[in-house]
């Protein structure tokens, strides 16, 4: 690893390593999303063949209840037993983010309220690298169950045998996915943007992917919506000479099995530094004055993880303004986060910490706005809707709140004379 300064071009160049977008890559992706639009289950399949070299029917696109039934088969006792903790610990850390519809009813007979609602279908994208990723699996799906989601669907791309690898198969069923699809990069997204024969058209879709899937996640918003465009995932450690070498040293390793993943230490130690540029990771050693520049750093990366390996940690904190998960103390690596501490570890990559954040309940609900107002309440702020809709030059706005009233006062006054002339 290569030690560097936060003066130098090196450490400048950390907060634009991914940027820019690949035109090269916008343009074939935008092609294969056009070609999946038009032409279906087809395209799936010539593009499965092209990039997966795999052969599949229309029929192979859905993962059959024999393939489930047999992924049972291949995996072992314990698998089922190990899902369970990290399945009881995500659910946990999500039932505390449940958010329920509310209202309040003042005296004039104004009635404000949210209508919270799930969204009808979500779409995971569960990609398959060189090794089957079970945990992003029950990272994605539970929370989308856990916000009452309808329909949950899931995507991945085909092995060189035509299926699935069990171990996503048996979370997947465990889980009670609604249904589970053989695709994989942009036209696996396409496919649940747009809706195949085969592959049903989704509300939303959610999971990290290649620089592909990325770019067609970013294309395909507006078409439905999308928990975030992320990118290789990546890890910064501030640490000091309270950390464990070993430690330190273990925790970046991890984060360089990733294909393209980044890990950084930001360190005011130089014997620490010393020690972790003999490792073989992929990725910086910045060197600080003290904490409070090594937060700074921290803040203008905004990491996808940020580990704090010093004494007392919790006292800094609340000064960590961009992250997507913070790990605190020395026995707290983001691998516990990965798989079984709870919080989903589907989070935004490459500076969106800034305004994005970890997957949440959130992502899977919607609010609707609930207003009521009584007579009495539309006559309290009636000038005021007149004035605003004049000075906006809308005079129909106006006349819908004014019509509520002239209407009653001819009707009254019509009441009014017919009682006079049967009085006479």
């Amino acid at each position: 690893m290569r030690v560097i300064k936060p003066s130098s071009k090196k450490y400048l160049s950390l907060f634009n390593r991914f940027a820019s977008r690949n035109p090269r890559v916008e343009e074939k992706v935008r092609k294969i999303l056009s070609d999946v639009r038009e032409s279906g289950d087809e395209a799936l399949i010539r593009y499965t063949r092209k990039f997966d070299k795999v052969k599949l029917t229309s029929k192979d696109l859905r993962v059959s209840e024999s393939e489930i039934n047999g992924a049972y088969q291949n995996i072992s006792p314990d698998f089922v037993s190990t899902l369970k903790i990290a399945v009881e610990n995500v659910s946990r850390f999500y039932k505390k983010q449940v958010k329920r519809s509310w209202k309040t009813l003042d005296g004039d007979g104004v009635l404000l309220g949210e209508k919270i609602s799930p969204l009808e279908s979500v779409g995971v994208y569960i990609p398959s690298g060189t090794v089957p990723l079970p945990s992003t699996v029950y990272m994605t799906v539970l929370p989308a169950k856990l916000a009452g989601v309808e329909k949950v669907y899931l995507i991945t791309p085909p092995n060189k045998f035509k299926s699935v690898d069990p171990h996503i198969l048996v979370v997947a069923n465990l889980l009670k996915v609604d249904g589970i699809f053989k695709a994989g990069g942009a036209q696996a997204i396409g496919a649940f943007a747009f809706g195949t024969k085969s592959i049903p058209r989704v509300d939303k879709i959610i999971g990290p992917g290649n620089a592909y899937v990325a770019e067609a996640k970013r294309q395909v918003f507006g078409y439905c919506d999308i928990d975030m465009v992320a990118g290789p995932t990546e890890v910064v450690i501030l640490a000091n000479d309270h950390a464990d070498t070993d430690f330190v040293a273990a925790d970046l390793l991890a984060q360089s099995e990733h294909h393209m993943g980044t890990a950084i230490l930001v360190t005011t130690s130089k014997r620490l530094a010393k020690s972790i540029k003999k490792i073989n990771a992929r990725g910086w050693i910045v060197l600080v004055k003290n904490l409070k520049q090594g937060v700074d750093v921290i803040n203008q990366i905004a990491p996808e993880h940020a580990q704090i390996m010093i004494k007392n940690p919790q006292r800094i904190l609340k000064q960590i303004k961009h992250a997507g998960a913070i790990f605190i103390g020395n026995y707290t690596p983001a691998a516990v986060g990965d798989y079984v501490a709870g919080p989903s570890h589907v989070l935004p990559t490459n500076g969106t910490a800034r305004f994005f954040s970890g997957l949440s309940l959130n992502d899977f609900l919607k609010s609707s706005h609930v207003i009521s107002y009584s007579k009495k309440a539309l006559e309290k702020v009636k000038n005021s809707v007149e004035s605003l809709a004049m000075l906006e030059g809308l005079p129909k706005h106006m006349e819908s709140v004014k019509i509520r009233f002239e209407k009653n006062d001819v009707v009254a006054k019509t009441v009014s004379a017919s009682r006079k002339r049967g009085s006479a």
